[in-house]
């Protein structure tokens, strides 16, 4: 078990023999609630991680009975008196963050217990995958102190889609996981006791396979999810299967199908 250089007391970081980087949000006595120092050390982090060719996996998590409160209290308190460009450019390294986690070269897992609310929700609609446990509970709660969820917008309603964002946006009712995974915020629901298990059931799921195609896979999600089916895209696809079958890992894989033995990267 390795530590990132990055990580810190508020965000802890460990990395596994087996290549599996936990991000673990550690501000308990505050429900995990953010400002802006958290947002530049989870950056940090996840930055060194991205680069760290060791990795294959990464799980955000939070210690303590809730995954995040959402926004600092103390940060709301001075955000009230920044001027505009102030604000601008606070919500620019929020954007990031939330780019960053979305774009991660790496497959990312959720887990998410007790509240998720405000820009959390942002961070767990980032990840790949989102697994909730019975006592989570999601609120997109900005509109209620005369915000709104701007910067975690695209992300949000990506994950749940236009229609379901209209109600959770505007209403800011609070909804428990079995209404994420029916939204498609999360993609299933565990007890708490049960959370450690599933998570780790799903990490060696996500390491069966090569960290190449899972890479390059994400990619095309977010290529194709957001293009019309064009020549363009089509020409994309093509492409980009043939580039991947030439591949060391490619060729690899394929090898090891037919050789009907374990690849490479599962040794």
């Amino acid at each position: 078990m390795t530590t990132a250089s990055n990580a810190t007391e508020q965000v802890l970081c460990e990395i596994s023999e087996q290549g599996v980087a936990s991000i673990i949000l550690n501000r308990p006595e505050v429900h995990n609630a953010f400002d802006d120092k958290l947002i530049g050390e989870i950056l940090a982090v996840l930055d060194e991680i991205n680069a760290n060719e060791q990795v294959r996996v990464v799980v955000l998590r939070s210690n303590g009975k809730h995954f995040s409160a959402g926004a600092d209290l103390g940060w709301m308190k001075r955000m009230a008196q920044y001027s505009f460009e102030d604000n601008f450019n606070d919500a620019g390294e929020l954007a990031r963050l939330m780019h960053t986690l979305n774009n991660l070269s790496k497959p990312t897992i959720a887990l998410v217990q007790g509240a998720a609310y405000g820009g959390a929700v942002g961070l767990a609609a980032c990840c790949d995958i989102c697994i909730a446990t019975d006592r989570a509970r999601f609120c997109l709660s900005e509109v209620k102190i005369g915000l709104s969820p701007a910067v975690i917008s695209p992300f949000v309603v990506a994950a749940m889609g236009e229609r379901a964002a209209r109600r959770y946006f505007l209403t800011a009712e609070v909804f428990d996981g079995d209404e994420a995974v029916r939204l498609g915020l999360a993609h299933m629901v565990v007890g708490q006791d049960d959370l450690e298990s599933t998570a780790d059931d799903m990490v060696q799921k996500l390491l069966a396979n090569s960290p190449q195609s899972v890479r390059r896979t994400k990619e095309l999600i977010a290529r194709v999810a957001k293009s019309p089916i064009d020549n363009e895209v089509i020409e994309y696809t093509q492409r980009l299967i043939a580039e991947i079958r030439v591949s060391e890992e490619g060729q690899e894989g394929l090898g090891a199908f037919f050789d009907k033995r374990a690849p490479g990267w599962q040794q």
